[in-house]
């Protein structure tokens, strides 16, 4: 059995320091390219997802031959719900 020493304390504390510090070195060279990175793959995802989306509905349109125009939102506002009266209450002294 090992008992611990004053000089084995001191040096664990030195290496958790140094680990911590040049963990955050290392951070600040690569966390930016990583993250740029990071960016730019979700920018080509997007930009596939867009292009399938308009080559889909392109093929879908020019194979029907019509064109729809959605005029049921245009014609009729937006109507809300009347639930019950509105009833008006005044306080009594």
């Amino acid at each position: 059995m090992q008992t611990a020493s004053f000089t084995g304390f001191i040096e664990t504390i030195f290496y958790m320091i140094a680990f911590y510090y040049i963990f955050k070195f290392l951070a600040k060279l690569f966390l930016p390219l990583l993250v740029k990175k990071v960016v730019q793959k979700a920018g080509e995802n997007f930009q596939k997802q867009q292009q399938y989306s308009q080559d889909n509905s392109w093929n879908k349109t020019q194979s029907k031959n019509e064109v729809i125009y959605d005029t049921a939102n245009s014609k009729n506002p937006r109507e809300t719900k009347k639930v019950g009266d509105y009833v008006d209450y005044e306080e009594i002294d």
